[in-house]
């Protein structure tokens, strides 16, 4: 983004950065802290929470920063900042309050902790970058709402496949083609993987095993493109989308023959993914135009005689273009990625396994549910139980393994504010 990094030398040299808080310390938070403090001029890192102390020491510490203070209140933190110290602390809702902070960064991937978190955020009027699809997929647009009125912006992360595809998407509608429909490349879809079977992976890498099981049995892939629906306006063409899973190293160019075409044509357009294509980890919009000079010159620019056309992104790199999304909120209020109105696509939970009455169900990336992408009206519908709301409700009967659970099924824990913002979200756009 070239626009940014000449704006974020402005306030370099201004002496004028701007001031970012992360809650979270895990793998992709001290990725980010390390790419705000040893690559991103113009911007600095005032602050990190964590429950664990040691973890937000650690990520100051593997970005050079040896020099932290601990602080236990608001002023303690003002007082930190003001001092150019750098601060850390295991109370998150501090970031959230003071006022010589612009910007929090949510990292934790939890869904109830990250909703009070990111709530308390908007209500003191800060902009809030969230690496949390989980989140967003649950109750983005009510929170969107929250920031509207507040005057802040509310995004997802560019760098994380859905922004990527963003940006994508946008490039693709700027020059007058139609997507019809964004797609995510992956290498892996196994609905029963679970913590146990991927525990060497997590540790080769140095991940949690349920972040990691979330990748492997598909909850991410549909929280992912769930927010892209929700972005975009499109849909899903059937519960858990289409995808088709191509022999390894299959040009993504050939993807204008993988969908229903009709399904493409349409409607607003389709969210989707495919498995095993190259190059991967990466993006693709498909897309259609239907002037016949146009047709003739993108045949001439080598994509083809349509009417689908595929443009992609062979890479994305996660927390390297997080602070791009930290700029663009700040400085020009562009959000990454971010819902237009209500929910079109929601993610519902899938029993993993045969479960029983009486049970408490686990969190995302466990052993006892996986998501499926699903059209939101489908989910009102049926009253079918969100994936974000599962973890922590207990089962009122037994519910077979593949057969997506709904509100009838369980007992919902009492006090959340993830439910609370739900019921409100549904209230909102119901009308």
């Amino acid at each position: 983004m070239i626009i940014i990094d000449s704006a974020l030398k402005k306030r370099q040299a201004d002496n004028n950065p701007i001031r970012v808080a992360m809650v979270g310390a895990g793998f992709m938070g001290r990725g980010v802290a390390l790419q705000i403090i040893n690559s991103t001029p113009g911007m600095k890192l005032v602050a990190v929470s964590n429950r664990n102390l040691d973890q937000a020491r650690r990520a100051y510490n593997e970005a050079n920063v040896q020099d932290v203070v601990v602080v236990e209140t608001v002023a303690q933190l003002e007082d930190a900042i003001a001092q150019n110290r750098y601060a850390i602390t295991d109370d998150a809702f501090l970031l959230c309050q003071a006022e010589g902070i612009d910007v929090i960064i949510e990292v934790t991937g939890a869904v109830e902790f990250s909703a009070q978190v990111v709530f308390k955020a908007i209500q003191h009027g800060k902009h809030v970058v969230m690496m949390n699809a989980e989140l967003d997929g649950t109750v983005g647009p009510i929170l969107k709402v929250y920031a509207d009125k507040a005057g802040v912006v509310l995004t997802n992360v560019d760098g994380d496949q859905p922004g990527v595809i963003m940006n994508l998407y946008r490039f693709v509608k700027g020059i007058g083609v139609k997507p019809v429909l964004c797609g995510n490349i992956k290498g892996l879809h196994d609905p029963y993987r679970n913590p146990t079977t991927q525990e060497g992976f997590a540790k080769k890498w140095g991940q949690n095993p349920a972040m990691v099981t979330s990748f492997a049995d598909g909850t991410k892939i549909s929280y992912e493109q769930a927010i892209v629906a929700n972005a975009t306006g499109m849909r899903v063409a059937k519960r858990g989308m289409f995808g088709p899973t191509v022999e390894a190293g299959t040009p993504i160019t050939e993807a204008v023959n993988w969908y229903p075409l009709e399904e493409l044509l349409q409607g607003p357009g389709i969210v989707d993914y495919v498995v095993g294509a190259a190059p991967g980890p990466g993006v693709f919009v498909l897309g259609t135009h239907d002037h016949p000079q146009q047709k003739h010159y993108l045949n001439l620019y080598k994509l083809g005689e349509g009417p689908l056309y595929c443009f992609y992104t062979p890479y994305h790199l996660c927390h390297f273009e997080v602070p791009n999304t930290v700029a663009r909120a700040v400085l020009f209020s562009d959000a990454a990625i971010a819902p237009i109105a209500g929910p079109c696509v929601d993610v519902v939970a899938t029993a993993k396994i045969d479960l029983k009455a009486g049970q408490l169900i686990d969190g995302i990336g466990g052993y006892m549910t996986y998501g499926l992408a699903e059209n939101s009206q489908v989910v009102d519908q049926g009253r079918l139980l969100p994936m974000g709301l599962a973890e922590g409700c207990r089962l009122k009967r037994d519910v077979p393994k593949d057969q997506v659970l709904s509100m009838d099924d369980v007992t919902v824990p009492e006090g959340r504010l993830s439910d609370k913002l739900r019921a409100e979200q549904n209230a909102y756009f119901s009308n």
